[in-house]
């Protein structure tokens, strides 16, 4: 009874810091449900110049805050998704986006893995086909004469 006790209270000091982890989110400043759903989509396709592998909604950079700001100011202008998206990437080039188009540019992001995957399994069925060609290597006649003399008389070679 004792540690149930020590238990619930323990839960109860650190229920507040529980409640403040799980309800981190960033707040959009929309009092409409659609809007936010709207804005926290957007920040969750845009990539955080600073962080790299970071979404605009997860980053804690100056610049990711700055342009979340940006966003949300741009939707309270009456901007489409599109357009909110093309000013970004009119602003910081492609990289911005989490799905880079498949144009010229980004031609080598979206195909070189796979060109990369084909080549290493035509290396490797070649390494097998040449493995399974190779002859078998045996002794000739002359060549088991030599190795009985090296090994000495003492030895069975058969």
């Amino acid at each position: 009874m004792r540690w149930h006790a020590a238990g619930l209270a323990l839960a109860l000091l650190f229920a507040p810091a529980v409640q403040a982890a799980g309800t981190a989110q960033l707040s959009s400043g929309f009092a409409n449900p659609q809007e936010d759903m709207r804005y926290h989509s957007l920040l969750r396709n845009l990539r955080c110049l600073v962080c790299q592998n970071e979404s605009l909604q997860d980053s804690q950079a100056d610049l990711a805050k700055d342009l979340r700001r940006v966003v949300r100011a741009q939707m309270r202008a009456g901007k489409s998704d599109r357009e909110i998206v093309r000013y970004l990437v009119t602003r910081y080039g492609d990289y911005v986006l989490y799905r880079p188009p498949f144009m010229g540019a980004t031609y080598v992001l979206w195909v070189g893995p796979f060109v990369v995957l084909a080549a290493g399994l035509l290396v490797l069925m070649l390494a097998l086909r040449r493995r399974r060609r190779a002859p078998e290597e045996t002794l000739n006649q002359e060549q088991r004469r030599r190795l009985s003399e090296f090994l000495g008389p003492n030895e069975d070679h058969s």
